[in-house]
């Protein structure tokens, strides 16, 4: 399966008081302003690292679902936070906390497979840093 999916930015002026908007091709952000404020303080917008770490967090989940589904398993539910840490200009970590529940999985093999779908979501492989996996089967 081959597909495409599309982001665009927008930006004026320089990095520090300058802004920007991203939009998606779904339409689910759509001018959404993004600028040094809302990256690196707590104005209201979003970051690049912030979106990184949604899509992280649902590639993740939805790869342990298919992982799960190999297994003849299927959660009640999968619930993964991701935060992504940015050090000195570079992504140097991401935490992953899942909590999830599944009836009639082992602690073993559910640990097993929460770290082969860590391992082997489409967004886990672009990182060139540490992935922290914190799983606990609730």
């Amino acid at each position: 399966m081959s597909i495409k999916r599309k982001a665009e930015a927008k930006w004026s002026g320089n990095g520090k008081s300058g802004k920007g908007h991203l939009s998606l091709e779904s339409k689910v952000l759509e001018n959404t302003p993004y600028s040094f404020s809302t990256r690196f303080e707590d104005e209201k917008g979003t970051n690049p690292e912030e979106l990184i770490g949604a899509a992280h967090a649902g590639c993740f989940s939805m790869k342990l679902a298919f992982v799960l589904q190999e297994n003849d398993l299927v959660a009640d539910e999968i619930h993964t936070e991701s935060t992504v840490h940015l050090n000195e200009g570079k992504i140097n970590q991401v935490e992953l906390n899942l909590r999830a529940k599944i009836d009639g999985v082992s602690e073993d093999k559910f640990q097993s497979m929460a770290n082969e779908a860590k391992d082997n979501c489409p967004i886990s492989k672009l990182f060139k840093s540490d992935i922290v996996l914190n799983a606990r089967l609730e």
